[in-house]
């Protein structure tokens, strides 16, 4: 099917979506992992818990579900509750191929996942990722696209992308790094047979981190829709460790440094779905006060100092260590 089904949304939240990496694998770098799944990460129990936070994100009127091949079992998670939720069928579908997951269900693997933008990892995770969502599947996107990915110039590629595409897939990538706007801006120069191949770019946004947001916008201007990810900068601008500027907005607002941080992105005028990370239910409901969230120049000109010099958000998340 086609992600274009989204425009169809009309939920107060429906320009949040859920994505999935926090929750389809026992590790992820995000702060505050062990206070918010604690020792029990086996396979059924996130799978549990994944499908709780599906529940709860569609009674909410979320209507994306993002997830990736390297995510872990996060496919297999959600293949699993789209099975038992014939309900659901107005939710999107979106994934993710370029990186092969290699921990293998371990929160301590020296190596979680392997970077491969070749055409043979695209038909090899192609298949892997039909073979569980089927025709639920959306949208498929090369994972972390960087200036020097060979994704960007292999014309084998491109060509079997555009297939998917005809044949009603959307294409899209996503971006990672210092250089994200770099990559965007190659992206959307990519065509074939004249017509753009990229419908979809998702990029990390945020209050530390926004640099790639005048290329968003030239993606936007050029008909692509925009999902934001890592609005929360990794659990940087949750409580606890949020800035003083964003809790003492968040404190104004009457609501969590969490929900005040996605507002942030969510009034940017190119963004069209900015995803919610979380890893439990009370913060998945508190992210959704989001779209409430009123903020007024002088706040908004606090939260604008917090922004960081690309190369220092992006080494510092370099460091972040896999819980």
């Amino acid at each position: 099917m086609s992600f274009a089904r989204l425009a169809a949304a009309t939920t107060p939240t429906c320009h949040i979506g859920l994505g999935l990496a926090a929750v389809g694998r026992p590790g992820y770098i995000n702060l505050g992992r062990d206070r918010d799944l604690g020792a029990d990460r086996s396979v059924e129990t996130l799978r549990t818990r994944t499908h709780e936070l599906l529940d709860a994100a569609y009674a909410q009127g979320v209507r994306y579900i993002d997830a990736a091949r390297s995510y872990g079992r996060s496919e297999e998670f959600l293949a699993g509750w789209l099975k038992a939720r014939p309900d659901a069928g107005d939710v999107v579908v979106g994934s993710k191929w370029g990186y092969t997951y290699t921990a293998g269900w371990s929160a301590d693997a020296g190596t979680h996942e392997v970077k491969d933008h070749s055409l043979a990892a695209y038909e090899r995770q192609r298949a892997e990722t039909d073979a569980l969502l089927g025709d639920r599947l959306d949208l498929y996107q090369i994972h972390s696209v960087t200036p020097d990915s060979p994704a960007l110039t292999d014309r084998e590629l491109h060509a079997r992308l555009a297939e998917a595409a005809a044949g009603g897939l959307t294409v899209g990538f996503s971006t990672s790094g210092p250089a994200q706007a770099d990559a965007i801006r190659a992206a959307l120069a990519v065509t074939v047979d004249g017509a753009p191949l990229f419908r979809t770019v998702q990029s990390t946004f945020n209050a530390l981190e926004t640099s790639a947001g005048p290329a968003l916008a030239e993606a936007h201007a050029a008909g692509l829709t925009v999902i934001v990810k890592e609005g929360m900068a990794n659990g940087r601008l949750a409580a606890p460790h949020a800035p003083d500027a964003l809790k003492e907005v968040a404190a104004a607002t009457g609501l969590g440094c969490d929900a005040v941080a996605l507002a942030l992105v969510l009034r940017q005028p190119w963004a069209g779905v900015v995803l919610s990370g979380a890893a439990t239910v009370a913060q998945l409901v508190s992210n959704l006060h989001a779209p409430a969230v009123d903020l007024d120049e002088d706040q908004l000109a606090r939260l604008a100092g917090l922004a960081e010099d690309p190369r220092a958000y992006w080494e510092r998340r370099g460091r972040l260590p896999w819980h």
